[in-house]
């Protein structure tokens, strides 16, 4: 069975609760006896210093009598509720807070021995097998001068601290529970922006695997898995819509290609079979031929569009007059304007403006662009050509005076094969690869076209060019 992240995550959440529950009670409940005892012992350690400081000290030197200092030491053991003793270096309890005052028969601590304490002032036990459970006994010196006298001794039930180190237990498991709890919301946080989000995610790639490319998708948001999501949508849209482009380039390189060969193959068989007599041979080879060099300019416009999408395509860039190259262009095109009376006019940004860029395709895309206008230009009309600088750019336009192109086919012009049904009149010998040429060419420079367009009035293609430094010079 496999392991989603989800299942993961379920697993690191209860080994954290495990983990967590070891730690409280190992390591936290340690921690907290040992600074119970520590704060307790330093509490009463502050009261036998005083008691060992006034009482004892005081009693010690004959300026008070035993009976008035037992009496301290019964209120004391009630307010701290603990067990004083004064005692001498020996071991002999000389009062007790828990036991009668008798001078004749004093209690003793056998074993006892001073030197036990140095370097602590408290122990935890049975102080020496006095006290049948552990208690934690405090020392406090009683000195005159620099001699020890005797000592406080205050002692502490460990049961006692014992209750007030599970309380706090208590409460570390408490909120521990309650961050466990709390914790869920990240949980549900996570299910609920994270897994959901990747499960559609993973649902959609594999439906893209299996060849859907039409199955979409939604995630609102607007963090890195919704961006995810909208790539996920964008690309499969664009492969779809590569898909799409490609049946319809073998259906239209299908039926482009299928006119021509018709053509040639039923004129050729006609002459062959003497259905076409020999005295027409010659018209009619005239059409086999035009025909054949229609197809050959598909298949070469074909190729040089595959050869400018090819990636890393090698433009072999220069330095080069575009005005110039607007002129020569022009001039190849002198006879059919002069057939279509129709006039070029250019206002060109002085008389040289060079710019950096593959001259020969360049070349190409005035050649598509012209030859556009002329084909689609009424007679007696005019074409305008411009160059400008701007912004380190060369702004070069192509304007007609034609049929224009309708609104909803200007996003279209650019697909290979495509003519809008305006055109289709005018253009018998076109292939509809023209314009995508252009834009291959255009973006391989890294550069931008346009066209701006009006039905009924014309057209203009707008592209950029970078300006070369020569001008400069």
């Amino acid at each position: 069975m496999r392991k989603t992240v989800y299942t993961k995550l379920i697993l690191a959440y209860l080994l954290f609760a495990l983990f967590g529950f070891l730690v409280i009670a190992t390591f936290v409940s340690r921690t907290i006896n040992d600074l119970v005892v520590e704060t307790e012992a330093d509490k009463l350690y502050r009261e036998a210093i005083i008691i060992a400081d006034t009482y004892a000290t005081d009693l010690y030197n004959s300026e008070t009598s035993l009976e008035t200092v037992k009496k301290q030491l019964d209120y004391l053991d009630r307010y701290l509720d603990s067990t004083l003793w004064i005692m001498n270096p020996s071991g002999l309890i000389v009062l007790s807070s828990d036991l009668p005052i008798d001078v004749e028969n004093p209690a003793s601590i056998e074993g006892f021995d001073s030197t036990d304490n140095i370097g602590g002032y408290y122990t935890v036990g049975n102080f020496y097998g006095y006290f049948e459970s552990d208690v934690l006994s405090v020392f406090a010196p009683i000195s005159n001068g620099f001699q020890v006298q005797g000592y406080v001794v205050i002692h502490k039930s460990i049961a006692d601290l014992n209750k007030l180190s599970n309380r706090l237990l208590a409460i570390s498991y408490y909120l521990f529970i309650i961050l466990f709890v709390l914790s869920l919301i990240i949980l549900i946080f996570f299910t609920m922006n994270v897994y959901r989000p990747l499960r559609k995610i993973t649902k959609a790639t594999e439906e893209y695997a299996a060849g859907n490319l039409h199955y979409q998708f939604q995630i609102d948001s607007e963090d890195e898995l919704g961006y995810l999501a909208a790539s996920l949508n964008y690309m499969a849209g664009e492969l779809a819509k590569g898909e799409d482009n490609q049946k319809q380039l073998v259906a239209n390189v299908s039926h482009d290609f299928r006119s021509p060969l018709t053509s040639i193959k039923g004129y050729s068989e006609a002459m062959l079979d003497g259905t076409i007599p020999p005295e027409l041979h010659a018209k009619y080879l005239e059409i086999v031929t035009n025909e054949s060099d229609r197809l050959i300019k598909l298949t070469n416009s074909l190729l040089t569009l595959n050869n400018l999408n090819t990636e890393g395509m090698i433009l072999e860039i220069s330095d080069f007059d575009i005005n110039t190259v607007i002129r020569k262009t022009i001039a190849t095109f002198e006879g059919v304007c002069v057939k279509k009376r129709i006039s070029i006019e250019l206002s060109l940004s002085g008389e040289h403006l060079f710019v950096k860029g593959d001259i020969t395709k360049i070349q190409q895309v005035l050649y598509n662009l012209l030859d556009n206008a002329i084909k689609f230009s009424n007679k007696d009309s005019k074409i305008f050509i411009e160059t400008k600088e701007k912004h380190k750019k060369v702004f070069v336009s192509v304007k007609d005076q034609g049929i224009g192109i309708p609104k909803e086919s200007l996003n279209q012009i650019w697909d290979r094969f495509y003519k809008t049904d305006l055109s289709r009149g005018k253009d018998k010998k076109g292939t509809g690869l023209g314009l995508s040429i252009t834009r291959e060419i255009i973006r391989a420079h890294g550069e931008n076209i346009n066209c701006i367009s009006t039905e009924g009035e014309g057209t203009e293609f707008v592209f950029t060019l970078t300006l070369s430094e020569i001008n400069e010079d």
